[in-house]
């Protein structure tokens, strides 16, 4: 039995909390502290009272002591490894970062990423990062961190900026709906039962949510050649590939839902399967190709994610999460399809995991420059996390990547030296603003900088826009 603190920076979070300590509660071979820090002292207090509970239900195999700390010191301190999931804000910024650059005639099905919100979710993001990397430096150099929050990209390059030794890496689980998708191919083409999403072998490169897939195979099947056949029986409708979902339930009404239609449509023009969900890949890309309106959204098979959905998914939550913590509502303990538990029993030695993961280039995409932080395939084992050389990438699709990894490289330098100017020429270079003069673009960024001016103003001098 290993015992290992963990210290979990956004504790009080409404889910992926609970998901991390669900997962740790059903894990064999490990126990020890979880420290939780939040801003939001009484949330973290919540998911203390529900780990509580989890140490009491039958079906936990492990126990965990659940602490709430007030400092963020005090939760890393010692520990071993480091879990950061937080909003940046509040979801009323993020309302402004979706909905305001409507007013310009520009969509966002996410807003977190890139995109005109993406870039004013990294400006409040990045000074946290930096904190959290400074703190990490002096309170547990050696500890694993685990990075959850987006723009993945960024918060990963924030902390290896501040802490070049820190031993950090980004996850994301995107990759993982697209080996489902593949599950999908093989189980219609092959007439075989549905695969696990584990049981599909993928090469992939890119940056986090522009990730592309150059090879796939089940056993000995190359699933790409697949695609053809499979895209002439289902492209038209879409196909849903999610678990416990119908193959049309993207049609319904939950905006998390999409049919792979821009997935499908994207591996015949470059040659390679865009592994992100729709949602997110069509805001790296022009806005008249799949993203123009509300209507090219529902065309293609996906949807808009309004905040107000959002707000009223976390009153949910919140309610669940009090429910759990006061034994109103029964614990439902079951398995994540997540792999943070599991890489962190790989980085123990108990396994060997190879996974996606975003860290520094070190030549394993070696079409984007040394240092900027790509995500591919890694091996986890024994407190190490070893890049996989990717295959190459088709040219055309190399040249998305490289362009909006350049331009994220742009945005994240602006953000480190505090350069609203240089910021701004990020924002304007963005994609999704291709339709927008630059006096245009310039107002936009003035009414979303103000809108959340709360998070900026420490940081950075707006007075000129």
């Amino acid at each position: 039995m290993k015992n290992i603190k963990i210290a979990y920076i956004g504790g009080g979070s409404k889910m992926w909390a609970r998901v991390f300590m669900y997962d740790l509660a059903l894990t064999e071979g490990l126990c020890g502290e979880i420290a939780l820090y939040d801003i939001d002292i009484p949330a973290a207090r919540r998911n203390a009272k529900i780990g509580e509970r989890l140490n009491a239900h039958p079906a936990a195999v492990s126990r965990w002591k659940y602490t709430v700390c007030e400092r963020i010191e005090q939760a890393l301190d010692g520990a071993d490894f480091v879990a950061l999931s937080i909003l940046p804000g509040t979801l009323d910024e993020m309302a402004a970062d979706v909905h305001l650059p409507e007013k310009y005639g520009v969509y966002q099905s996410v807003g977190d990423t890139v995109g005109p919100g993406g870039v004013m979710r990294a400006m409040r993001t990045v000074p946290i990062y930096e904190y959290f990397a400074h703190s990490i430096k002096q309170c547990c150099p050696q500890a694993w961190v685990i990075n959850l929050t987006n723009p993945m990209t960024v918060c990963t390059r924030a902390l290896y900026d501040v802490f070049p030794q820190i031993k950090a890496f980004g996850c994301c689980h995107e990759v993982f709906h697209a080996q489902e998708f593949l599950a999908c191919v093989a189980h219609e083409q092959l007439g075989v039962p549905l695969p696990d999403r584990r049981e599909i072998n993928i090469d992939a490169s890119g940056i986090n949510h522009f990730t592309w897939i150059t090879e796939a195979y089940y056993k000995d099947v190359d699933l790409l050649k697949l695609l053809p056949s499979f895209a002439e029986k289902f492209f038209r409708e879409g196909y849903c590939e999610q678990k416990g979902r119908g193959r049309l339930d993207h049609l319904g009404a939950d905006p998390f839902l999409y049919g792979n239609k821009v997935k499908m449509e994207l591996y015949f023009r470059y040659g390679a399967l865009a592994a992100a969900g729709d949602r997110h890949l069509v805001e790296f890309m022009p806005p008249e190709w799949f993203l123009s309106d509300p209507a090219a959204a529902e065309k293609w098979g996906y949807h808009l994610t309004g905040v107000d959905f959002r707000k009223k998914q976390q009153a949910e939550r919140v309610a669940e999460s009090e429910q759990l913590a006061s034994g109103e509502k029964e614990i439902d303990l079951v398995r994540s399809d997540e792999e943070c538990v599991d890489l962190i029993r790989a980085l123990l030695g108990e396994t060997k995991i190879i996974s996606n993961a975003n860290v520094p280039n070190a030549g394993q995409t070696p079409y984007l420059p040394s240092g900027v932080i790509t995500e591919t395939n890694c091996v986890f084992y024994r407190n190490s996390v070893k890049p996989v050389l990717s295959s190459p990438l088709p040219p055309a699709a190399a040249a998305l990547v490289q362009y909006n990894s350049a331009n994220t490289e742009a945005l994240y330098h602006g953000i480190k030296t505090r350069d609203a100017e240089e910021i701004f020429s990020s924002f304007l270079n963005q994609p999704l603003l291709c339709r927008l003069s630059a006096d245009s673009a310039r107002s936009l960024f003035r009414e979303m900088a103000d809108a959340t001016q709360n998070y900026l103003k420490d940081y950075y001098n707006l007075k000129k826009f």
